[in-house]
């Protein structure tokens, strides 16, 4: 194979490659994009519920970003097996419990307990 014939193929190969990284990138972006505006809705709505103060928002709006993608992450573990998944969920909602009761008072964390399992009763 002739030297020009060598660097074509490369160079197609590198702008497929360069392409795929871009739509990547791209795809990411716009997920991330999406899960910011989601949980900033959330966090709104949780503010209303519990009458949270902006510092408290805020903290739940990260709170609830940091989660999911946790969340997300197990769910999309093809290697393991449904008792895991649950388990593992289970794990990350304790760990998200602290850390929701460092930022909530008592109240504010029991109404949200007791708001979670209505909604979760409905669905």
């Amino acid at each position: 194979m002739k030297t020009q014939h060598k660097i074509a193929i490369i160079g197609a190969a590198g702008f497929l490659v360069a392409g795929f990284i871009y739509s990547h990138f791209y795809l990411h972006k716009k997920s991330r994009e999406e899960l910011i505006e989601i949980a900033r809705e959330l966090a709104y709505t949780w503010k209303k519920e519990l009458e949270l103060d902006f510092a408290e928002t805020s903290k739940l709006e990260d709170l609830i970003i940091e989660y999911t993608l946790k969340k997300n992450e197990i769910l999309n573990a093809t290697a393991l097996s449904e008792d895991e998944i649950i388990f593992k969920l289970k794990d990350i909602q304790k760990a998200e419990h602290k850390k929701l009761q460092k930022i909530m008072t008592e109240k504010q964390f029991q109404k949200y307990l007791d708001l979670n399992k209505k909604i979760s009763r409905k669905s």
